[in-house]
């Protein structure tokens, strides 16, 4: 079960509001995202503000892709005060277009052969993901990570795996299966084989499924960042052949 609407656009806010205040914490802008070495933190800011405008657009376009919302408009302040302003207001955009829309809205996504609809709320639930993740990436990058909230982190499992991993291209691999374990009690099954990469929830305790290729097991805050490459999959209880995950994190279904 995935998160109600109403609750997907709260968390977006509240995930956006501990953004801002690792950016206010922040003793220098210009410091290095460590899970994204490539970016600064401000760089880490603008990609934020900036993606939150466009899905904005993108949102209140419905099924047809819109222009960039990036086009034509000021630079991205540097001034901090300006700049947290700046970050509020493309929340603030996002989410009253996608209260506008509603949840079954149809919307442009580039997903397509996922298991998620490409509809506006789907969006709403990938981007409180990556609000989330990247709150991870400015607070620890100020020396200050805290884990994802639980409801949160247990739903960004379910859409990493149906959303950024589902599709129909074959597996150019042999045929494997892939389980992942919620210490909160929530499991997932990810099946690869020349239709796709597809998953399914699990049952609950005492419904033993057959046996994985590789199964791993840690918080939903843990499996997250893992997805993510946010932490090394080592943080994890693991059991066999290894080789499958690495084989999983390797492939690109577009290439």
């Amino acid at each position: 079960m995935t998160l109600e609407f109403p609750v997907v656009l709260r968390l977006i806010d509240e995930r956006s509001t501990a953004f801002r205040a690792a950016i206010a914490s922040a003793p220098s802008l210009d410091v290095q995202v460590p899970t994204c070495p490539e970016w600064t933190l401000f760089d880490l800011a603008q990609h934020i503000g900036e993606g939150r405008r466009d899905w904005a657009a993108t949102v209140a376009a419905g099924p047809a892709p819109a222009k960039s919302a990036a086009e034509g408009v000021p630079a991205v302040p540097r001034e901090r005060e300006a700049l947290l302003a700046w970050l509020a207001e493309s929340t603030e955009q996002l989410v009253d277009a996608l209260r506008e829309a509603g949840p079954d809205g149809g919307c442009w996504t580039w997903w397509e052969t996922s298991q998620s609809p490409r509809t506006c709320g789907a969006v709403a639930r990938h981007q409180l993901q990556q609000m989330a993740v990247h709150t991870y990436d400015a607070q620890i990058t100020i020396g200050a990570p805290e884990p994802l909230p639980v409801e949160v982190a247990l739903d960004g499992v379910d859409e990493f795996l149906s959303t950024c991993v589902a599709t129909t291209s074959a597996w150019p691999h042999k045929p494997a299966v892939i389980d992942f374990h919620a210490s909160e009690g929530r499991s997932w099954r990810l099946s690869l084989s020349a239709d796709g990469a597809r998953t399914v929830r699990l049952p609950g305790p005492g419904t033993e499924p057959d046996a994985a290729s590789f199964s791993a097991r840690g918080t939903a805050n843990e499996l997250v960042l893992i997805l993510h490459n946010r932490i090394p999959i080592d943080s994890l209880e693991l059991d066999g052949d290894r080789r499958v995950f690495e084989q999983l994190s390797a492939w690109d279904p577009g290439a």
